[in-house]
């Protein structure tokens, strides 16, 4: 038997940060995790380079840019823990960093970086890892709390749950927090994965096939919410940041609409070309504004065809409208395998907003991707990470 004040479960960003943030209050920290490596999804993030957080959220900011039944709830930690907090820890342990679009921010070098100044401080502070050890129970015990591991049982005044998501199975994702939540009353918001490309019915794939590895700006709609960003045509549908975006909005039966060229009066610029290229193939001429590709899949989305001359001036308004405005529907997402994070989780209203423990279970926190809390593509995700680990750290 093994006895602690603080218990972390799971060793990714949010159960790091709060390991390290406990134990420099003096705490006897532990921090368990299944996986042969802590921080997988950190190595993993911005291809290698860690999208750390985003310099452009804001406490005026994050209720649009944070997805939860109770948009406010991230508020208290996100507001208390930065991301200059966080960058001021990079920049004390000498890691450069740099700024890439929209606010985020990368490592120079690999992200590897970052999860050695989360190791190294953890250690320093005097708490310790325990990896390959599967979390078996987690039971009241007094004031404390009994867990059953693979390797002993460890006594613990506190509990903090930072197991994550479902999301990227194979890296070991797995439902235990929302399981250890339930077992103690928690609700459980509906889960589903967030930050994930979308797929297409056969027949829709079948015009877009052509199209595949087709990169494009592009304003992209769904209701109130829009985002200007890249899209990706792909073998199974629609990728790229601006669909990973909307994916977080997006729900069965949704219609997406989309500008493939924003910003660009094709009807009156194919008007002027009409007079001195009439001659042109409608295609062709459509190929002067946009990737030879997709200006065969718009004439044919419009049901257009022959040389330009011979399209009216409502032929050119129907062209400009399926460019400006095309519109589809998605089938579903790619799922958990490919989603970066899991929408939904451990609901908010069991928490308390400026320590993430557990109203009804002192002692009891949960934090990061297993809250009901979802930022946007960029760098939030790891700045709740960051935030919520601190807040906990503070007081478990």
């Amino acid at each position: 038997m093994e006895n602690c004040d603080v218990l972390v479960l799971g060793a990714g960003a949010a159960g790091l940060m709060a390991g390290i943030e406990a134990a420099r209050r003096g705490r006897s920290v532990r921090v368990l995790d299944h996986a042969r490596r802590p921080g997988e999804k950190i190595r993993i993030s911005g291809g290698g380079r860690c999208n750390f957080t985003n310099r452009l959220l804001t406490r005026q900011n994050a209720t649009e840019r944070f997805l939860s039944r109770n948009p406010r709830f991230a508020l208290s930690a996100l507001s208390r823990y930065t991301p200059a907090d966080f960058i001021a820890r990079l920049d004390a342990a000498g890691i450069a960093w740099h700024e890439k679009h929209l606010g985020q921010l990368f490592c120079d070098g690999k992200a590897t970086q970052i999860i050695d100044l989360l190791l190294r401080d953890l250690r320093a502070a005097g708490g310790v890892l325990s990896l390959e050890t599967e979390i078996e129970r987690v039971e009241r015990e007094g004031d404390g709390f009994l867990v059953t591991t693979s390797q002993r049982p460890i006594r613990a005044a506190s509990v903090i749950v930072a197991t994550g998501g479902k999301s990227i199975p194979k890296m070991g994702a797995s439902s235990l927090g929302y399981e250890i939540a339930q077992k103690f009353g928690l609700d459980i918001v509906e889960t589903r994965p967030a930050l994930v490309p979308l797929t297409f019915a056969e027949q829709d794939l079948a015009r877009t096939a052509p199209l595949s590895g087709l990169a494009r700006p592009v304003d992209l709609r769904l209701g109130k919410t829009h985002f200007a960003e890249d899209l990706l045509f792909t073998h199974r549908g629609l990728s790229g940041p601006a669909i990973l975006q909307i994916s977080s909005y997006w729900r069965e039966g949704d219609t997406l609409k989309i500008d493939l060229a924003p910003g660009n009066d094709i009807a009156a610029a194919l008007s002027e070309q009409r007079d001195a290229a009439g001659r042109q193939a409608l295609h062709n001429a459509l190929a002067r504004h946009l990737p030879e590709k997709l200006a065969h899949f718009v004439v044919a989305e419009a049901k257009l065809s022959g040389r330009l001359a011979e399209q009216s001036n409502k032929d050119l308004a129907k062209l400009d409208d399926q460019i400006h405005r095309w519109q589809v529907r998605p089938v579903s997402s790619e799922g958990y395998r490919t989603a970066e994070v899991t929408l939904g989780g451990v609901s908010t209203d069991a928490l308390d907003a400026k320590t993430m423990e557990a109203k009804q279970v002192p002692g009891l926190y949960f934090i990061g991707e297993v809250v009901d809390v979802t930022g946007w593509l960029g760098g939030y995700n790891f700045q709740w990470a960051w935030a919520s680990g601190w807040a906990a750290g503070q007081v478990a």
